[in-house]
């Protein structure tokens, strides 16, 4: 089991790159997170959804991604409160003391998912959450340390060097968890180190003596993180700038922004200037494109929206002749009216869109969870993605629609001029003809890259980076 001394610290690259370092080697191997909190997830075979990260290891591992791997995620909604998903169906909406109440019987989940992993794999690689030292959660903790007492898993501690203070991160970790946790864990590693490691040998050394752990590995900076697929909102922070490109394409970054991972593609077109927006900055001027993401509380984000003067923005972009796309959530943003009779996001009720396309959509507590593909319409440019929603959108607009699936369905709407275009579908721009279609729009070529293929590439130096640092041998020594 992979667990950090807090959130961030890598622990979901090391998976993914151990994941494919141990699977060239022949074995089978499979990931496994107890308990994830995201808002960015991904849709499984099996009809369910898990956490990003979890699909991206499970690809790292050569397999199919199935609810197992992550049994409880919690998909935040608000400051205090979460949408619970167990085995990949929605349980409940929750508060944070609520949950905690909840924790013993979702235990029983975890390690059953757990159960049936181990009986499929030769190698099962756990990823933490958060911090393993987070005492005050310790008595019903399903994430970290309750886990791997329960399920008599082996612990290695990951760091963060780059953050600073990684002595402390990892010596404090020490000193707070019960000594029955402490001997939990095999050894630590040092992540994200930058310069001469000679230069940090005596502070491995230093935390090896206050611990009584062994040092794993020091793990230099892996420079093309970035180009993989992130587990939450908190590494929008870490994304490397793309500044470059003749094609402005500015997006708001939403509070509840979800499945963020949409924007990776287009980081592969040197074409495309790609500008998070931040709270108390502008859309930019400059920008040939708005894209609207997904969120988690399309109606929250909405008004969102319109305390940050976004909706105000959005217009004179429109004026300048800009174009607008919403995905997902960002799509129901843009109709006429939101509707929510049930309470699925608040108190129910009807919300007033941005009213750029004529459609409007009801929530319903039925979500929509497949794989789909087809074809962008009308140029009929191929593309393969995942719907992953709650309600339907219907209205004039549906009439001209964006995609068409292979069983004849279509989605999307479009205004009567083109400019402005909303889509459910999530994934479609890894598809590099959707690129260039896109970039055709503003007069603009695609490299043609394939990210799919480039995904591939990166787990592979991912491993190999891996490989080069840390003693894989000692470590599924570690594992039994």
């Amino acid at each position: 089991m992979i667990q950090g001394t807090g959130s961030d610290v890598g622990k979901s690259l090391i998976v993914a790159g151990l994941a494919r370092a141990f699977t060239r080697r022949g074995l089978s191997v499979l990931p496994f997170k107890p308990q994830n909190m995201s808002n960015n997830a991904a849709v499984t075979e099996d009809g369910g959804e898990i956490g990003r990260a979890q699909a991206l290891q499970a690809r790292a591992c050569g397999v199919v991604a199935c609810v197992d791997m992550n049994p409880v995620l919690l998909k935040p909604q608000s400051e205090i409160g979460a949408q619970v998903v167990v085995q990949g169906r929605i349980l409940c909406n929750a508060k944070a003391r609520e949950y905690q109440a909840m924790k013993p019987h979702l235990l029983a989940c975890v390690l059953e998912s757990f159960s049936r992993l181990k009986a499929r794999a030769d190698l099962v690689l756990v990823e933490g959450a958060g911090s393993a030292s987070e005492i005050n959660l310790r008595e019903r903790d399903i994430a970290n340390m309750g886990f791997a007492q329960a399920a008599d898993v082996p612990v290695v501690l990951v760091g963060d060097i780059d953050r600073g203070g990684v002595i402390a991160q990892i010596v404090g970790t020490r000193a707070v968890i019960d000594p029955a946790d402490a001997a939990k864990i095999g050894g630590f590693i040092v992540n994200r180190f930058r310069g001469d490691p000679c230069l940090f040998a005596e502070g491995m050394q230093l935390i090896e003596r206050h611990t009584g752990w062994p040092a794993l590995g020091l793990v230099p900076h892996f420079a093309k993180a970035h180009r993989l697929p992130a587990e939450d909102g908190l590494a929008l922070d870490r994304r490397e700038p793309h500044a470059h490109g003749a094609v402005t394409i500015a997006v708001p970054v939403l509070p509840r922004i979800s499945n963020f991972d949409d924007l990776d593609p287009l980081k592969l077109e040197p074409a495309i200037r790609l500008v998070l927006v931040r709270q108390g900055e502008a859309l930019p001027g400059d920008a040939d494109l708005v894209l609207l993401p997904g969120s988690k509380a399309t109606i929250a984000d909405l008004r969102a929206m319109r305390t940050e003067g976004w909706d105000l923005d959005l217009k004179a972009h429109l004026r300048r002749g800009g174009q607008v796309l919403g995905l997902c959530g960002g799509y129901q943003m843009l109709g006429r009216i939101i509707r929510d009779p049930d309470g699925i996001e608040g108190p129910p009720g009807e919300t007033e869109g941005l009213g750029l396309l004529d459609v409007e959509t009801a929530l319903t507590s039925k979500k929509s969870l497949r794989a789909v593909e087809g074809e962008s319409l009308p140029a009929g440019e191929p593309f393969a993605g995942y719907e992953m929603h709650v309600g339907t959108t219907t209205g004039p607009d549906t009439s001209r629609p964006v995609l068409r699936f292979k069983d004849g369905r279509t989605d999307g709407a479009s205004s009567a001029d083109g400019r402005v275009k909303g889509v459910y579908v999530h994934g479609f721009f890894s598809n590099p003809r959707q690129r260039a279609a896109l970039l055709a729009g503003f007069d603009a070529a695609s490299v043609g890259i394939s990210y799919e293929a480039d995904l591939e590439t990166t787990l592979d130096e991912l491993a190999s980076h891996l490989a080069a640092h840390l003693d894989l041998d000692r470590l599924l020594t570690l594992a039994r």
